[in-house]
């Protein structure tokens, strides 16, 4: 007869807690295939508890499988092929990675919390639930809802000199699912080029999908197209008006000779990935390349995750009119995957021009605080030991730093002290020798009043 000891304390029931005691066994051999169980009322005395507690842990063992009944006769063990033994919890367990901490972080773009509109997005939200409410029960379109769709392209008009219809619009849940869905659309066969250095995340995300991917240098003016052409690659990802992490910005001769590289071939294409182009700190925002673009050869990529938060993963690309027709007869069976919720609230906080004034509140922020870190920097003991990058686009400048000693070693003294700063070696795509001793000083989440004591680390590692 089998014999169970229960566990009062156990938050599980005593018919889940027979339930798996039974099913171990199964799977452990103790309980062989077409094995007879106990009777449910016999089984109940033996073990001194209800019969429906019996009841309830067959049923559940027969409803997985586990065991099957004959008419008048009883419950007996199912064969089950079980060739594979288990493994017990603590050989499997894994710990999580603890993520490294550091008391400041130049490597961290995230956006501090008290520059998010909580309440104004709190409005719209709740606005969006009184006044949509049978839209939020309905799937979005592919392509997303219409309204943030028509919204966006009057943004793009406005402030990136852009004229696209909103149906040429895709919305997506961040830029890396939009990656996939241009591998797709335009073909895994295609030879696809990134920049170099650049965004690691970007050919990683390309060679995953399978597509053939190659690194091309850079000079001051942006990629090299020669390299393109020596190379006969099909697809070129680039970032013109601001890049990462060089903070070069294309000019408009570079920028004519890439499109004159892409109307070659009738294959080719550009993707111009504009990620934080609206945070440029003074003048006005760099023309898109896609408004130069007469052939439809560039495709458009655009997020929100820098100038609203990078939790909200609401991004989007803009199609040629061909490779459109192409995306919906190929790829229109994907859904959506931005909520309908969260399009809406975006759509009412673009129309009624707040995501404007937000634009300009971090523009001054950023601008206040990069021009303090700079002018800190310059007013230290390292002013001799340092060359600081004045570009005024993005969320982080260059800063050489003139020493002897090498990238990896001054890093993990930083890192010793609780610092992290990372060298632009880091986003070398091949391993090419760098001995600039470059770093990137991503500063949107710095907090000014530790700067100082970073600077007095920094000056006792060097000297």
């Amino acid at each position: 007869m089998l014999t169970y000891s229960f566990d009062e304390n156990n938050h599980k029931s005593l018919y889940q807690q027979l339930y798996t005691f039974i099913k171990n066994d199964i799977l452990e051999g103790h309980l062989t295939a077409d094995e007879k169980l106990p009777s449910k009322r016999t089984f109940a005395k033996n073990l001194g508890i209800s019969i429906i507690t019996i009841e309830n842990a067959y049923a559940q063992l027969m409803a997985e499988g586990y065991i099957y009944s004959l008419p008048k006769k009883g419950f007996y063990v199912s064969p089950i092929n079980n060739k594979t033994p288990l493994i017990p919890a603590k050989m499997i367990h894994k710990p999580s990675i603890k993520k490294e901490s550091y008391w400041c972080d130049f490597s961290s773009n995230q956006t501090p919390a008290h520059l998010f509109p909580f309440t104004t997005w709190s409005k719209l939200m709740k606005n969006v639930l009184n006044e949509h409410q049978s839209e939020l029960m309905v799937n979005p379109p592919v392509g997303g809802i219409y309204e943030l769709r028509e919204a966006i392209s009057q943004h793009l008009k406005e402030f990136r000199n852009m004229d696209v219809e909103p149906e040429r619009i895709i919305i997506g849940a961040g830029t890396e699912y939009l990656y996939g869905l241009l591998v797709q659309l335009l073909g895994f066969d295609l030879l696809y080029a990134v920049e170099n250095p650049g965004y690691n995340k970007i050919l990683d995300v390309y060679s995953s999908l399978g597509a053939k991917c190659v690194p091309i240098a850079m000079d001051e003016q942006g990629i090299l197209v020669n390299q393109l052409e020596d190379l006969d690659v099909d697809i070129a990802h680039i970032s013109p008006s601001h890049h990462f992490p060089t903070g070069i910005i294309m000019p408009i001769s570079r920028r004519y000779e890439l499109l004159g590289w892409a109307n070659k071939k009738e294959h080719r294409y550009i993707i111009e990935d504009d990620y934080d182009s609206e945070l440029r700190l003074s003048g006005q925002p760099i023309p898109a390349l896609q408004s130069i673009d007469l052939s439809e050869k560039v495709i458009y990529m655009n997020t929100f995750t820098k100038t609203l938060a990078s939790t909200i993963r609401i991004s989007y690309m803009v199609l040629p009119h061909h490779l459109l027709e192409r995306y919906n007869k190929k790829l229109s069976f994907y859904a959506c995957t931005v909520s309908n919720f969260e399009q809406y609230t975006l759509a009412s906080f673009i129309n009624e021009h707040y995501f404007d004034k937000h634009i300009t509140k971090l523009r001054n922020h950023y601008h206040n605080k990069r021009d303090a870190i700079v002018k800190m920097l310059e007013e230290s003991s390292l002013k001799d030991m340092i060359t600081i990058s004045k570009e005024d686009a993005g969320l982080h400048f260059l800063i050489t730093i003139h020493t002897h000693m090498s990238d990896e070693t001054l890093i993990n003294k930083l890192k010793e002290e609780g610092i992290h700063l990372r060298a632009i070696s880091h986003y070398y795509l091949k391993n090419i020798p760098h001995t600039s001793h470059t770093f990137i000083m991503n500063y949107s989440s710095i907090n000014l009043d530790k700067l100082p004591q970073a600077i007095e680390i920094l000056e006792k590692i060097l000297y």
